[in-house]
């Protein structure tokens, strides 16, 4: 995102946007490609209030979160570009407050990969995850990328939250 600095990420968190809402899609491709036509779309603080529940020692990653939302709102699966926007607005607004913090860095994308837009940036992430006892590793040669070492076994499971 750009211009972090100047925009109030709070506010966006809490503008439920007219959602959560599910919508009926008829594109083939985009049915194909997400195994299903209801869509499900969670309001910003939904992404916030999941994120707050990954423990210390765990994390999660946005494909989880989706496919958890999906199921608990009888959706074939969760829209991905605003997760993806809302999981940042999450890990932004964080960065403004002062209190009731959000461990944004314990969520990752998918397969592990760290998320170079959060605040911080890659370096914060790693520093964070590492904090917690989680190994960082590298792939690349021209595009580096980071990734959680066997994050798998780490991933925290969103349906013991009940």
């Amino acid at each position: 995102m750009a211009g972090e600095d100047k925009k109030d990420f709070n506010a966006m968190l809490h503008n439920p946007k007219d959602m959560p809402k599910i919508k009926k899609i008829t594109d083939q491709k985009t049915i194909e490609k997400y195994g299903g036509e209801r869509m499900y779309f969670a309001p910003p603080l939904t992404y916030d209030e999941l994120m707050k529940k990954v423990p210390k020692g765990k994390i999660i990653t946005v494909t989880a979160i989706r496919e958890y939302l999906a199921k608990k709102n009888q959706a074939d699966f969760t829209e991905p570009i605003t997760a993806g926007a809302f999981v940042s607005i999450a890990a932004w607004a964080s960065s403004q407050r002062e209190a009731n913090q959000t461990p944004y860095w314990r969520t990752l994308k998918a397969h592990g990969e760290l998320q170079p837009k959060f605040p911080g940036g890659v370096d914060y992430q790693k520093k964070m995850l590492e904090e917690e006892g989680h190994t960082i590793i590298q792939r690349g040669r021209k595009n580096i990328r980071y990734y959680v070492k066997d994050f798998d076994a780490v991933l925290f499971d969103l349906n013991t939250i009940g």
